[in-house]
């Protein structure tokens, strides 16, 4: 049975875990990069590229070779070593695969294939809530934050960042995705944590070991930037040369940060429905969060760290960021990525009015202090708030009383659904920039954008008007 946690149990456990990566995939790192050459701040960015450009090299191919990951089937016996990657990064990311590629014990088959078939039906509306609720909620970490800003300067690449976020959740979420050997969510996550131990080995200019002592020992080092290579390209040399602070930030990418991710894709989207007013049963949302625990526990996050009911996760999850309301960073990177998702979502949006509704949207999801700390407090007119207001609550009414008549009707699906669309087809699924998805599943997604081209739970006529609001059929047309 297992034991609620107080506010107070899950402090002390964050406290402890904020300084604790994960040691299978930083070894594996350690392994393909070695050490690092120890340089002056202020060595000049050819030196730098002189003294490191082997590691680069090595990182550059584990990357390509992960690419290359299939079917979760085919992970024990994964892959045949290609020419171009060197014997010790082969090595290095094999071993790091056949040794973590299995789902833990306690993963329940029936729970995860109920998760993926709400993702099926839900779909649309997961993306809403992508943009509108995840995202914005996962820049609420300040140093979160900036390792995101670092590993790709996301402000200017904000299509970027919500695209390779949905190039791992669809693999997990989809059919099968940690369910059956025909899916691909193991692999992808496998993909992400071997990312994330890259990034902390380059911010950190070594393993997490090298950098936080033992208990006792003297605190951890302060690891000096490198300014002469900010402008470089590429994530490799932005990671490395920016400078940490370990021992007020931890470690990048820790155990509280990864597990606080992971929340964000299911405590946060299951608590989108509720507050839109299509909240799911307590055992659809269990089964949710269990398939998202399972995905956390591949991805490295301590057992510790999972949430089991809505309960809990809101208990976890406003712990985490009551701990990040302290004074904020300088430079704080938060609002620029609020301000830049708020952007890219509002140049879907074909009709001006209506634009202000992806931040006030946003807003009605995440709350006003979320809203605020992470930029989206544009101005908004008077007319378009009282306009989302009573859209909102004209719907809430129009709902309640629709139901009696129709059971699965829903005004509010429908306007998540057509704002959905034009988020999917022009930022997730555009023709002309596909998503990138490991090839055995390009099928299966065109096929469920089959699938959500009508919304089988509501009315004919409500099918109907939503096709005029979107295209008719398929979604990918």
């Amino acid at each position: 049975m297992r034991t609620t946690r107080s506010t107070r149990d899950w402090e002390l456990l964050l406290d402890r875990l904020r300084h604790v990566a994960d040691t299978p995939a930083d070894d594996a790192v350690a392994a393909i990069v070695g050490d690092w050459q120890v340089m002056a701040p202020d060595a000049d960015a050819q030196a730098l590229r002189d003294a490191h450009g082997e590691q680069w090299k090595k990182l550059a191919q584990a990357t390509a070779l992960l690419n290359t990951l299939g079917a979760n089937g085919t992970l024990a016996t994964w892959p045949g070593q290609p020419p171009e990657v060197e014997d010790d990064v082969f090595r290095a990311v094999q071993g790091f695969v056949h040794a973590q590629q299995a789902l833990p014990g306690w993963a329940d088959t029936a729970k995860l294939q109920r998760a993926e078939t709400l993702f099926y039906e839900y779909g649309p509306l997961s993306c809403i809530l992508l943009f509108c609720a995840s995202l914005p909620e996962c820049y609420v970490l300040p140093d979160l934050a900036t390792v995101l800003h670092r590993a790709g300067q996301l402000e200017q690449h904000t299509e970027y960042r919500i695209r390779s976020t949905a190039a791992m959740i669809f693999p997990v979420m989809m059919r099968g995705g940690l369910s059956d050997a025909s899916g691909a969510g193991l692999g992808q996550i496998l993909k992400v944590r071997l990312i994330h131990a890259t990034i902390r080995n380059l911010i950190l200019h070594g393993h997490p070991r090298t950098v936080f002592a033992g208990p006792g020992a003297t605190a951890p080092r302060v690891v000096p930037a490198h300014p002469a290579l900010a402008a470089e390209p590429g994530m490799h040399a932005a990671m490395f040369a920016g400078g940490w602070d370990a021992g007020r930030s931890g470690v990048p990418c820790n155990q509280e940060e990864l597990a606080y991710t992971l929340l964000t894709f299911s405590y946060v989207f299951l608590r989108g429905l509720r507050r839109l007013g299509l909240g799911l049963d307590a055992a659809d949302e269990e089964a949710y969060l269990h398939c998202w625990n399972v995905a956390a526990s591949v991805l490295g996050v301590d057992d510790a760290l999972m949430a089991h009911t809505m309960d809990e996760a809101q208990t976890l999850f406003d712990c985490m960021q009551a701990r990040a309301r302290g004074p904020a960073p300088v430079p704080d990177p938060r609002p620029a990525l609020g301000r830049a998702l708020v952007n890219a979502m509002e140049q879907t949006i074909p009709i001006g009015w209506l634009k202000p509704f992806a931040p006030l949207m946003t807003r009605y999801l995440c709350g006003r202090r979320t809203a605020d700390l992470v930029g989206i407090d544009q101005h908004v007119s008077g007319f378009s708030r009282v306009l989302f207001e009573l859209v909102i609550s004209t719907t809430r009414l129009i709902d309640t009383l629709a139901r009696n008549i129709w059971p699965h009707f829903s005004l509010s699906r429908l306007l998540t659904r057509v704002l959905g669309y034009r988020l999917v087809t022009r930022l997730l699924m555009d023709q002309t920039r596909s998503l990138r998805l490991p090839t055995q599943l390009l099928g299966q997604a065109d096929a469920m954008l089959d699938h959500w081209g009508e919304d089988v739970h509501a009315p004919r006529w409500v099918n109907a008007i939503e096709d005029r609001l979107t295209t008719f059929g398929s979604w990918r047309d």
